[in-house]
């Protein structure tokens, strides 16, 4: 019998870091493109979704996630789930992975693999839109490649940035968010807005925008103005274009074509800033291939460390 790791969050994060996982999403876009597929089961306002995923040569895995709606009111967290992560060479199952740890690492690591070929590489003023936990996952992600950076987090409610700056040391606090767009070289949003919060007026020459926040056909963090000035990548053309209001909807008005779409991950020579002037836009959609690659990085590090 092969063993099942269990890998908890705490434990399994004190063995990772950054840069090392962006370098295996980079590694697993060279690999045969993914098959994803997402399912859905619903009871009333409670949900349990499935994403899967199978990558030729690095295995399959299937990430679970529980949304129960009425959970904090019992003091219990709203979302809950795990990984199971599977060999690619026999099926067996390998892993049970944190799916806190999973989340929080793909996510971030995600938009900086983006980052670390698009954002000006004398790039010192980080903004952070959103205060939520994604907020928290973005400085320690973005810590690792800019460590002399400045960040500077905006919430609308401030009492929820005045928490994260209480927990994050020299951690600044903007009250104006068209002043801190305007000042960032690297603005990283992640709300659950459904308007546009970050105008393409606001945006200045050299500046990086990575947007993570919107997941539905009816979310966006930026106006059509930002798309039309800058430069526009996805991780994902498969998780992003026909699914998230971030590029659905000015897809449909006409705003852009999708010409305008310069890459994915699957075309990552194509990430390259052609000069310090040019903004770039990243949409970071997620997707069950990246939970796979994410997953495989933690098992690989907790094998190495046993």
């Amino acid at each position: 019998m092969n063993k099942i790791e269990i890998i908890p969050f705490t434990e399994g994060e004190a063995l990772l870091d950054w840069i090392g996982l962006t370098d295996a999403i980079a590694a697993g876009h060279s690999l045969p493109k993914a098959e994803i597929a997402d399912t859905f089961l619903y009871r009333d306002k409670d949900t349990l979704l499935n994403r899967a995923a199978w990558i030729d040569g690095l295995g399959l895995a299937v990430k679970s996630a529980t949304v129960f709606p009425g959970n904090p009111a019992k003091g219990d967290p709203m979302v809950n789930g795990g990984v199971s992560l599977y060999a690619d060479d026999n099926g067996m199952l390998e892993a049970m992975v944190d799916f806190h740890l999973v989340t929080k690492w793909k996510t971030a690591g995600d938009s900086l693999l983006a980052a670390r070929k698009l954002a000006r590489k004398d790039s010192r003023n980080i903004l952070i839109v959103g205060a939520g936990t994604q907020g928290r996952g973005l400085h320690a992600a973005y810590s690792a490649v800019f460590p002399d950076a400045q960040f500077t987090v905006w919430n609308r409610t401030p009492a929820n940035a005045k928490a994260m700056a209480a927990e994050i040391p020299n951690l600044a606090i903007a009250t104006d968010l068209e002043a801190a767009v305007r000042g960032a070289d690297i603005i990283t949003s992640a709300t659950m807005s459904t308007e546009p919060l970050i105008l393409g007026d606001w945006l200045q020459p050299g500046q990086h925008v990575d947007l993570i926040g919107a997941y539905r056909p009816d979310m966006r963090e930026v106006d059509d103005t930002a798309l039309t000035r800058a430069r526009v990548f996805v991780d994902s053309l498969d998780t992003t274009v026909d699914h998230i209001g971030e590029l659905k909807i000015p897809l449909a008005g006409g705003v852009i074509s999708r010409d305008a779409i310069i890459a994915d991950y699957y075309d990552l020579a194509k990430f390259t800033r052609t000069s310090d002037e040019e903004i770039t836009v990243f949409k970071n959609g997620g997707g069950a291939h990246l939970d796979l690659i994410t997953s495989r990085y933690i098992l690989d590090r907790w094998r190495a460390n046993q």
